[in-house]
């Protein structure tokens, strides 16, 4: 089944924000195709499924370092706004719990299936990090293997260099013996 929405795309509107990965409601009603107030409405209704490890408010500042963020990576419009730079209302941001329960609000087949996708990136996005983790812990001990093994490097070449020095002539002792 081709996506309906490209993975690559999904994964682009993923963002860190308060340690979790999040969407922001501008986000998931394009890939929804709703207007963004009537995703927040939709969500209005339904509180009671979204508590504040599913979703919250973005403050001010969050959303203006979000703002500069998406520019720089996205060269898309401003969070928030499809009309100018500045937006007028704070964005919700929604972990991947608040987005699976976006399904059960939101009811259409398209958003169904662009929640299908969504769940997918989330899932990719584990998978890699779950690999870089991997890959970093390997690394870190090849460099301790590397870093034990320059030192024993290091005490056999002082060795031979020292095998190498010409010896030193025996002390010539000045007068007579007995």
């Amino acid at each position: 089944m081709k996506a309906l929405v490209p993975q690559e795309i999904i994964e682009k509107k993923i963002f860190m924000m308060r340690g979790l990965r999040v969407m922001l409601s501008t986000h998931l009603a394009e890939l929804y195709g709703v207007e963004t107030r009537a995703l927040v409405q939709a969500v209005k209704r339904n509180i009671e499924r979204f508590p504040s490890d599913f979703m919250f408010r973005l403050t001010w500042q969050e959303t203006k370092s979000l703002r500069s963020q998406i520019v720089t990576l996205e060269k898309t419009k401003a969070v928030g706004s499809r009309r100018g730079k500045h937006t007028k209302y704070l964005p919700y941001a929604f972990t991947e719990q608040g987005v699976a329960m976006l399904s059960s609000v939101l009811s259409s087949k398209r958003a169904i299936l662009v929640n299908i996708a969504i769940m997918r990136a989330f899932v990719r996005l584990r998978q890699i990090l779950a690999t870089h983790k991997e890959l970093e812990y390997k690394l870190n001990e090849l460099e301790r293997k590397i870093e034990k093994h320059d030192v024993e490097i290091k005490a056999i070449f002082d060795a031979i260099r020292q095998l190498m020095k010409p010896p030193e002539p025996p002390p010539r002792k000045i007068g007579f013996g007995k």
